[in-house]
């Protein structure tokens, strides 16, 4: 069998992988732009493959989780022009073997029904729940195999620069955690990194114990970009799974 590109694409990033029946391979990540033509993503593609010294030719499928609407005829149109493959969207035109009990089972982000399904997959407890740090914080909740629903939260990253956009004197900071113990800052960066880190630390772990009431003995996967970040400051997370939804997407791709 060939290679598969895996896109995980979301409001912010697009995170692509290649793998192939044994797993996934290197992982790179560009800026969603969905003004960008199929063709500046193919000349991208083809720049990974080339780093990767794996040829145009060996592509036998895109296998995508997308947020972003107006990207999903870009990817098509690229691997039809550049690979000759087929596209298959989670959800879409790949099932994802999960009971949706939404209200809408349409509205629900393909990346949060990949990442529960690859959550589910991965771990024998009965009870789980997905959080994911993207643009926006979303927790999942499953309950066997069912999809029950789950919160969407602010994302950490997008509350910083809305909070740094919409006043004059707050800049933006790179987030980093110096300590789990918490301190006052004593200038305006420490006194944002550590409101922020800890504050969403804080929420995760409230929301988690609300929802426990619900969903007895969870166990709590968290998966995006400040995941490990949130997970050294809070109590409730009980592992890090940084390729949540990519996993995801390959056992879907070969299972299906």
């Amino acid at each position: 069998m060939g290679t598969i590109l895996l896109f995980d694409a979301g409001n912010t990033n697009t995170k692509i992988c290649l793998a192939d029946e044994e797993g996934l391979g290197e992982s790179y990540t560009l800026p969603t732009r969905p003004a960008n033509t199929g063709d500046d993503w193919g000349l991208k593609i083809e720049s990974i493959l080339m780093r990767e010294d794996v040829s145009p030719s060996d592509i036998e499928a895109c296998v995508i989780s997308s947020v972003v609407p107006p990207l999903d005829p870009l990817i098509s149109h690229m691997a039809s022009r550049f690979f000759d493959c087929q596209t298959l969207f989670a959800a879409r035109d790949l099932p994802i073997d999960l009971i949706n009990e939404y209200t809408r089972p349409e509205k629900v982000g393909a990346d949060v029904l990949v990442g529960c399904y690859s959550a589910r997959m991965t771990y024998e407890e009965k009870n789980l729940i997905v959080i994911d740090f993207g643009t926006a914080t979303t927790l999942a909740c499953v309950a066997e195999n069912a999809f029950k629903g789950g919160l969407i939260c602010p994302g950490v990253l997008s509350s910083a620069g809305a909070l740094a956009s919409g006043t004059a004197k707050l800049p933006k900071v790179d987030l980093a955690v110096a300590s789990d113990a918490l301190v006052w800052g004593k200038t305006t960066e420490e006194c944002l990194s550590q409101g922020f880190l800890f504050g969403f630390a804080s929420m995760i772990d409230g929301l988690v114990t609300k929802l426990s009431a619900q969903l007895k003995d969870p166990f709590v996967v968290a998966t995006g970009g400040l995941a490990r970040d949130i997970a050294q400051l809070s109590g409730a997370i009980d592992e890090l799974r940084p390729d949540l939804v990519m996993e995801g997407l390959w056992m879907a791709y070969y299972n299906r």
